[in-house]
């Protein structure tokens, strides 16, 4: 009988399409890149998430962010994204935490039951703490680095941290990654140099902050705010979604 994956089965097979929605992926950031990975993911059938992410929908979302709409701003985008992953797939488990992971949280949120953990966060201190977590439980983990401040989306790659070059985020990575023993880290960069944002008086974030009331880390605690378009973080976003599928269902250890 036909149903919603049908065609994904097509693909991978009735079994890999199982192992699929037995599979439990974490996805600790919910914006441009994170959001796209979980519809990447709930479109692919996976069956248990975990998305967390203490941020509320902004209007400055919308221009790549998949769960902001005029209508969800000022929203959990834990809480728009479950509702939009349910939507998809009723009988998918998600839970939503809306809390800004940090070391002293690990205990707390992340669980040996995940498969697989994504980091679609843009704090160093909690990057670097989830690659550790990771590789103490035992549990694969993909790092996205800067989309931010990109235009082509055609430029990223998928590597070891210790493989990157351009991007100043994983330079950073990499030295801190180095200082704790942590010998590799699977990522999403992009070979792009960064585009310097054409800040001004009239756009600047930090100057005019419109963060929804209630926001606990607005724009104006921010050293920079980023510049972004509609089609890099996504692309991000998918790719890593494709790069957790096939790590899960084993077709990258066949190639």
């Amino acid at each position: 009988m036909l149903h919603e994956f049908s065609r994904t089965e097509l693909l991978i097979g009735k079994e890999a399409l199982e192992m699929l929605k037995k599979s439990t992926v974490a996805i600790f950031g919910i914006g441009g890149v994170g959001s796209y990975v979980a519809e990447g993911l709930v479109r692919s059938g996976v069956g248990h998430f975990v998305l967390i992410d203490d941020d509320l929908i902004c209007l400055t979302n919308i221009n790549r962010q998949l769960q902001a709409t005029r209508k969800t701003v000022g929203r959990p985008k834990v809480e728009v994204m479950k509702e939009r992953i349910l939507d998809i797939n009723p009988k998918a488990e998600v839970q939503a935490i809306q809390r800004f992971y940090l070391p002293e949280c690990a205990n707390e949120i992340i669980s040996g039951d995940y498969d697989y953990m994504v980091d679609a966060i843009d704090t160093v201190t909690a990057k670097v703490d989830l690659a550790v977590q990771a590789k103490k439980r035992g549990i694969p983990i993909i790092s996205c680095m800067g989309a931010g401040n990109k235009l082509d989306p055609t430029r990223f790659e998928v590597t070891d941290i210790y493989k990157t070059s351009v991007d100043p985020l994983a330079r950073v990575m990499r030295k801190e990654l180095r200082e704790r023993g942590i010998d590799s880290l699977k990522v999403v960069y992009s070979t792009e140099s960064p585009i310097k944002p054409s800040e001004s008086e009239e756009n600047s974030c930090a100057q005019h902050c419109i963060c929804p009331k209630g926001t606990k880390r607005t724009c104006t605690v921010k050293n920079q705010i980023p510049g972004s378009i509609a089609f890099v973080p996504p692309a991000a976003g998918l790719i890593i979604a494709g790069e957790v599928v096939k790590d899960l269902i084993g077709y990258n250890k066949t190639r």
